[in-house]
């Protein structure tokens, strides 16, 4: 199966994926997520939340994202700040880079 690579795609997707944790975790499943929607202020996701959607992301697109090498590629204030924006940027680079092989 080949996965889109495009940023609605993947913004669905990870609009699924952070609809299900937000439910699953919170109760909370009303939230508006878009390509400006912050993890922290926005979702108001913790560390371990974060763990979670790297796991929901393995699941789902395999090898070709690896969302803490994501992470650990910025500074504390940047993943306070970061997007869903960025990290749909992030897969879609990540799954056009796996397609080239």
């Amino acid at each position: 199966m080949t996965t889109p690579t495009t940023e609605d795609a993947v913004l669905a997707d990870l609009t699924g994926m952070l609809t299900a944790l937000l439910e699953d975790e919170y109760g909370v499943d009303d939230v508006e997520i878009t390509m400006t929607t912050t993890f922290n202020r926005d979702l108001e996701l913790e560390s371990i939340d974060l763990v979670t959607l790297a796991g929901l992301l393995q699941e789902h697109y395999g090898t070709k994202v690896n969302f803490a090498e994501f992470l650990a590629g910025m500074e504390f204030d940047e993943i306070i700040e970061l997007t869903v924006g960025r990290l749909v940027e992030y897969v879609v680079q990540s799954l056009k880079a796996a397609e080239a092989g």
